[in-house]
């Protein structure tokens, strides 16, 4: 990890850097049109405790610090005399043109390496050397180095190597600003989405407009159309349809009526619409989803960690193998200037700046990637075990299923139009407040219907409904409402009423009756359950493809469990099962060396998320705020666990790659910079071994930037 401490540039005095970890501890929460986004808690992270970097400032100076510090670099390379014979050219010279090489590499290193200097002193305090040290040794020997070899006649110095050297480490620089500063852009971009103002409702229907900051629970909002909604709310009036995509990721939009909810920073569609507020500033879904972004920006991984002690390790591997190339050399040749331009050599191109890429810009694409897709990475240990996971176990109520009563089949006797059935039987229930009226309204709403209007409303205790329509009556209700009226069940529905049963599910009645309501005729028969989300099945099915096991734990009866395993092809099933026994399922199914990963609404499933070696919290609103979870899905989608799957072994992936060519640099250019290929001429000179370094920088970055063009 690099940690970049207060630096301030020498010439402006101005500040370079003030604090910025690579891996993004201590992030604040950006504050947008009053709102107060929490700070985070820097006691999470040891290596915290420092304010939240201005990413985009940064890249601009690490820019004009590039820029400038190459311009002046020319001089240096044009009065080189190594510069020249690495090219094979012979350019006109004069006495004394070697200090103009050295009065430009000496404003070079002022101008463009002191800040590293400066960021190298917190590392060296806390006794924990690593990238800054590197690069701050490196520099440091080759300006001395070179310095003292203008007085010693036929020296040959480094001031090229040097400038060059402070050059590339202010590009690698550059572009990790860049890049860090595009995939924090995600995070600005959350705070942006609340508009400044909202237009509440006060008395007589009137509305007044007030700073967001102002607003309250309880309050009712007008939401013209196309105006982006300013707080978490439900729906008291109006029809609408509103795009979630920046917070869920879902593109389509969703549709919205009386009951529904809203989350602030969504946009509405063409109807308007009357919302009343439930959550404002802090306590919205889309603080929670900021704060968890900021949180997994904080969390540091296994990989990080390795990382991390490789650049501590390296500075103590660089010191080594300069002492023992100093040792060797001054053995097989005696002490010499040369030997002192070998060891100067080892420790100038000790330095990968790659390695300090490697995982913090994999790390920023990923947070990004995945808040983009809806997945916010709480904890990133969990997202990188995520891929060694075999066994995914779903909480069934609200996860695979809506968590709501919906007509799930129905059948009419013979000679009835079905839809039309659907739409008496809507009608009828229309005036009631019970969960089966909302399933049979839901339904008419996905089949699009217009149900006709149904008067004289009342309901029959323990019995079920009745309705007038068109000047027929109608009742709906259970098995009791058939016992009532003495009727037995025509043989298609009595069939479709003993399927219907042994799956579990509650069959309802549409029944026409007489004006006194005394006899009557079965039109139709209508079963209803927990509706399964229509990704359910696709997303059993491609987890099956990455061969992954599926188990589902739920409450629900033997009957239940088995309809819905069955149908979603689920692997193992777990019926009848207490929340506070939940957790021992998960442990039943480890117990068999399965890694197991619990996906769930994160309320009644906390001891099981805790439990699991991957807890995963399905669900939108202020249910993301979930602690016991290490992902949280902001959609309530069950394909984006395969999605979360996929970035985990997605980043991994690169992580791994860009570990490969850093460390890789090293493993070649140590050695043959010590000349351990000195016996068929081969030496690497500081110039060889900076084009390596540059070139293992840019490829880390690229791969990293490659991230963002794969699909999850």
């Amino acid at each position: 990890m690099i940690d970049h401490s207060e630096v301030q540039e020498s010439s402006e005095n101005e500040n370079v850097v003030q604090s910025h970890e690579h891996n993004h501890a201590g992030h604040s929460m950006p504050d947008h049109a009053g709102h107060n986004h929490t700070t985070m808690d820097h006691s999470a992270d040891p290596h915290a405790g420092h304010s939240m970097t201005d990413h985009a400032g940064h890249e601009q100076l690490f820019r004009r610090k590039f820029w400038v510090s190459l311009l002046l670099s020319i001089p240096v390379l044009w009065f080189s005399d190594g510069f020249k014979a690495l090219l094979g050219i012979s350019l006109p010279g004069f006495p004394g043109d070697r200090w103009i090489g050295a009065f430009f590499a000496l404003v070079v290193f002022i101008f463009g390496g002191l800040p590293f200097l400066q960021m190298a002193i917190p590392e060296l305090k806390n006794r924990k050397p690593g990238m800054m040290t590197l690069i701050s040794l490196a520099i440091t020997v080759a300006f001395v180095y070179s310095l003292a070899m203008l007085f010693v006649p036929g020296g040959m110095d480094f001031f090229w190597e040097l400038v060059t050297l402070i050059d590339i480490m202010l590009l690698g620089h550059w572009i990790e600003m860049r890049s860090i500063r595009q995939a924090s852009g995600a995070l600005n971009a959350l705070a942006k989405l609340l508009p400044d103002t909202a237009e509440r409702v006060v008395a007589a229907g009137s509305s007044e407009v007030v700073a967001v900051s102002q607003l309250h629970a309880d309050d009712v909002l007008l939401i013209r159309p196309g105006a982006t909604i300013p707080a978490d709310g439900v729906v008291v009036e109006g029809d609408s349809s509103v795009n979630e995509a920046m917070i869920s990721g879902e593109s389509k939009a969703v549709d919205k009526a009386i009951g529904s909810t809203v989350i602030g920073g969504s946009i509405n569609g063409d109807g308007s619409l009357r919302v009343r507020v439930t959550a404002t500033g802090d306590e919205t879904a889309l603080a929670g989803i900021m704060r968890l972004v900021a949180q997994a920006q904080q969390s540091k991984s296994k990989t990080q960690i390795l990382a991390d002690k490789a650049a501590g390790w390296l500075f103590y591997i660089a010191l080594s193998t300069a002492l023992l190339t100093a040792v060797v050399w001054t053995i097989l040749t005696g002490f010499n200037l040369s030997v002192i331009e070998r060891v100067a050599t080892v420790l100038v191109i000790a330095c990968p700046h790659a390695l300090g890429l490697a995982i913090p810009l994999v790390v920023a694409n990923t947070t990004a990637m995945g808040a983009k897709n809806g997945i916010i990475v709480r904890d990133r240990l969990a997202l990188e075990k995520l891929r060694s996971v075999d066994t995914i176990l779903f909480d069934k109520t609200g996860t695979l299923t809506e968590g709501r009563l919906g007509v799930v089949a129905y059948q009419t006797a013979s000679g009835q139009d079905q839809e039309a059935a659907l739409a008496l039987a809507a009608a009828v229930e229309g005036d009631s407040e019970h969960s089966i009226a909302k399933a049979f309204h839901n339904k008419s709403l996905d089949l699009k219907q217009e149900p006709p209007k149904a008067t004289n409303f009342s309901a029959i205790k323990g019995r079920g409904v009745v309705a007038t329509i068109n000047e027929a009556k109608y009742m709906v209700g259970g098995p009791s409402l058939l016992e009532m009226l003495a009727i037995q069940l025509p043989e298609t529905l009595a069939a479709f009423e003993k399927a219907a049963s042994a799956k579990g599910q509650s069959v309802v009645h549409l029944v026409a009756v007489d004006e006194q309501g005394k006899q009557g005729k079965t039109v139709a028969s209508f079963a209803l359950s927990d509706v399964i989300r229509p990704e359910s099945k696709q997303a059993i099915q491609e987890l099956k493809e990455l061969s992954i096991k599926t188990a589902m734990i739920t409450g629900d009866s033997e009957a239940v469990a088995k309809a819905v395993a069955e149908e979603l092809g689920i692997d193992t099933y777990f019926a009848q099962v207490l929340p506070e026994n939940k957790d021992a399922m998960v442990a039943q199914l480890q117990g068999k060396g399965d890694v197991v990963a619990m996906v769930g609404d994160g309320i009644n499933d906390a001891p099981a998320l805790t439990r699991a070696d991957v807890g995963i919290a399905i669900g939108s609103g202020t249910d993301v705020a979930v602690e016991s979870s290490g992902i949280i899905l902001v959609k309530s989608n069950p394909l984006d666990v395969v999605k979360s799957l996929r970035l985990s072994k997605l980043s991994y992936r690169k992580m791994i790659q860009n570990l490969i060519w850093a460390v890789g640099y090293n493993v070649i250019a140590l050695p043959l910079a010590a000349g351990v290929l000195a016996p068929f001429k081969i030496l690497l000179s500081p110039a060889a071994g900076a084009v390596l370094m540059s070139l293992s920088t840019i490829i880390v970055a690229i791969n990293s930037q490659l991230m963002r063009r794969s699909t999850i």
